[in-house]
């Protein structure tokens, strides 16, 4: 039988998860079951992230059905997103694909219940195909990376979009970002302010950040942040440049370029 395993994001998934039932606090999107898929888990839970534009919080739970893979996601009332602990203990379902619902996972089930019941879901057939490398410069000296797993140390100095969410994965500080930006956005992920900690981290650390609001921009998404995001919530130094409530962020990342 499958282990049943947990863990704060996707993008630190290993060896240990392989064949695992993996209860994830990432986001739902396709770049999340990329990475699960690649891992090579036996069936996820993730989080549904507000479901949000285009449904885009959830779109990786109908596209890991392409693969045969049983895919669930919580509701992001229930539980906090990039906490998978938090999730297992307190999840609630929200939405299942074809495979897991004829495993008996359903919208109202505890994500804990929900997760043993994938324990007997089928195998999967394959992984899902690479999103692309998921980095543009949209602007100079602005780049729009689909998840903070694809930060690279030339990218320090540089404004980052990120489609990952703002929370902290486990509430671990040196998650916040993975090197020294210039401003950094990330997506809400119909979340509350107070579960947006990677602002305040980096708002120590003196980088104005952001997020967008999750009917603005799909998640996981860094370029439709770009092209219609909107924000939601700003840490200090981002409001002391400006950062306001239903600004676009394209708008404001532009005159952070201009003042430097």
């Amino acid at each position: 039988m499958p282990a049943l395993l947990s863990a704060d994001s996707v993008t630190e998934l290993d060896a240990r998860h392989r064949g695992a039932v993996l209860v994830a606090g990432s986001h739902g999107g396709r770049i999340a079951a990329y990475y699960a898929s690649r891992a090579a888990v036996h069936a996820v839970i993730l989080n549904d992230a507000g479901v949000g534009k285009d449904e885009a919080g959830v779109a990786g739970i109908a596209a890991l059905e392409s693969i045969g893979m049983a895919a669930a996601a919580a509701d992001c009332a229930t539980a906090r997103i990039g906490d998978g602990t938090d999730t297992l203990a307190r999840g609630v379902i929200s939405r299942a694909n074809r495979l897991a619902a004829a495993c008996g996972v359903e919208p109202g089930m505890a994500v804990r219940d929900a997760a043993v019941r994938l324990t007997q879901a089928p195998a999967p057939r394959g992984t899902l195909a690479s999103p692309g490398e998921g980095r543009f410069e949209v602007h100079a000296g602005i780049w729009a990376l689909d998840s903070v797993g694809l930060a690279r140390p030339e990218d320090a100095g540089k404004v980052l979009i990120f489609g990952s969410h703002g929370a902290l994965h486990g509430g671990r500080v040196e998650t916040a970002i993975p090197v020294p930006a210039r401003a950094a956005a990330f997506h809400d992920a119909g979340a509350k302010e107070a579960d947006m900690t990677r602002l305040p981290v980096l708002a120590a650390r003196g980088i104005p950040a952001v997020t967008v609001a999750t009917m603005s921009a799909r998640i996981g998404e860094a370029r439709s942040m770009w092209e219609s995001g909107t924000i939601s919530f700003a840490n200090a130094p981002a409001s002391g440049r400006g950062a306001r409530p239903g600004q676009p962020l394209a708008a404001w990342l532009a005159k952070i370029c201009q003042a430097a």
